[in-house]
């Protein structure tokens, strides 16, 4: 879990899929919220007070009331979801082609789903056989962002399109994936700060999908609800660490090119788009409990209370690799996860982390099944995550506390502009 943290959410000078929302009024009705969120301003950002710069803090956290409000726009230069606020609920799924459905199938699926992305991002009813399961209920902030896996590719006679940026992941020591649960050829993210808002929208995507394919597998995440934080906050994981304090941000002048394919890049039709790699990372939280304050610091190489880096400072004082104790000993020891996941340990290699926490129960060993739902994004996973995981995996003092149990990479195209859909420029190009 690279020691990183999420963007900021946009302002009006962003690109397309900022926030809009509308002021938040007690008892307001649905047509009525949906009528006046255009003409109201921005509020994009509440979820900094969730997950900080694993999100975006905003000035002030929001009022609960006002959650429903913020409306994420699905048409753009960039999809949705990926340099968004972190929401305080999501479902990512993944889903592989039915046998015998091909490019002409894939294409009409993919212009069903951005229909109903589009609409639900807006608050409106699904397209097809709407349930009423976020009736009453504004857009939340929710985001709908599609991908393509490996497999696609073969599936429907487009070998030829296939990025080398989506050859399969090498194996890594740390790597017990179960591959029922791992890749797949279509992948979905989404998130919203409601939750019946998110699971309304994945019914509707799994019913679009109808004949054309079948859900691979499913998983559920959360993070902090905005406003449950006294101030906007960087988020703690569920080892109770903050967590992403060195992400990129989208105010630094290289961020496009780390993130995203530039619009000239190869091939074509992934332009301004990104690479996701998506890892289920269960966290062996018995066992980390079984540690002390101090050693847990020591694993993470930062302070548990307020993410300074153990060197000293505040969270986001530069780490100062080389200073000793009074015995000559490191203060950020040599193996500490933070001090192995630094861009400039790594080449300058860099990700978007935007992860969700989940927690699936109990096992039958009484162990919770619990852990990170890692996403991060970059314009080359080669140049992102590989060498970052490559690096852990030599003696990163915090891989005996987790265990990667599924793993996913998707090549998530640009935003479609309006009156086209995600991925048209590879279906019909």
């Amino acid at each position: 879990m690279p020691d990183q943290s999420l963007p900021k959410a946009r302002t009006p000078e962003a690109t397309p899929g900022e926030s809009e929302a509308a002021s938040a009024h007690e008892g307001i009705s649905r047509r009525r919220l949906l009528g006046t969120a255009g003409a109201t301003g921005l509020v994009l950002g509440t979820a900094g007070a969730a997950v900080g710069y694993a999100a975006a803090p905003s000035e002030a956290a929001a009022p609960l009331t006002s959650l429903g409000t913020g409306r994420v726009m699905f048409h753009g230069k960039h999809q949705p979801g990926i340099t968004d606020g972190l929401q305080a609920r999501g479902h990512l799924v993944a889903f592989d082609l039915a046998a015998g459905a091909g490019r002409k199938e894939a294409a009409a699926l993919l212009r069903r789903w951005s229909d109903t992305a589009r609409r639900l991002m807006a608050g409106e009813p699904s397209p097809h056989d709407d349930t009423d399961v976020a009736r009453d209920a504004g857009p939340s902030s929710l985001t709908i962002t599609f991908g393509f896996g490996h497999s696609f590719f073969a599936r429907t006679g487009l070998e030829k399109q296939r990025p080398t940026a989506l050859d399969p992941l090498p194996e890594f020591s740390s790597d017990q994936l179960d591959k029922n649960r791992s890749n797949g050829d279509l992948w979905v993210q989404i998130g919203a700060h409601d939750a019946l808002v998110a699971f309304h929208a994945l019914r509707a995507i799994q019913k679009d999908v109808g004949r054309a394919g079948k859900v691979r597998w499913q998983m559920n995440g959360f993070n902090r609800s905005p406003g449950a934080t006294s101030h906007p906050m960087t988020a703690r994981n569920l080892m109770g660490q903050i967590d992403g304090t060195r992400n990129p941000k989208p105010s630094e002048t290289d961020f496009d090119q780390r993130i995203f394919v530039p619009e000239k890049g190869e091939p074509a039709w992934m332009a301004n788009g990104s690479y996701a790699v998506v890892r289920r990372i269960r966290m062996l939280l018995d066992d980390w409990e079984q540690l002390s304050f101090q050693a847990q610091e020591d694993v993470i190489g930062r302070r548990k209370s307020d993410g300074a880096a153990l060197s000293g400072g505040t969270e986001t004082t530069a780490m100062d690799l080389e200073k000793t104790d009074a015995k000559g000993n490191l203060v950020v020891p040599i193996n500490a996860h933070a001090r192995i996941t630094r861009p400039d340990q790594n080449g300058g290699a860099a990700m978007l982390r935007r992860p969700f926490s989940f927690h699936d129960g109990i096992d039958g060993d009484g162990v919770p099944d619990a852990g990170l739902l890692f996403i991060c994004w970059q314009a080359d996973p080669l140049r992102g995550f590989v060498p970052v995981q490559r690096k852990l995996d030599r003696g990163d003092a915090l891989s005996q506390f987790i265990r990667h149990e599924s793993s996913g990479l998707f090549a998530v195209p640009g935003g479609a502009a309006e009156g086209e859909y995600v991925g048209q420029k590879l279906l019909e190009g």
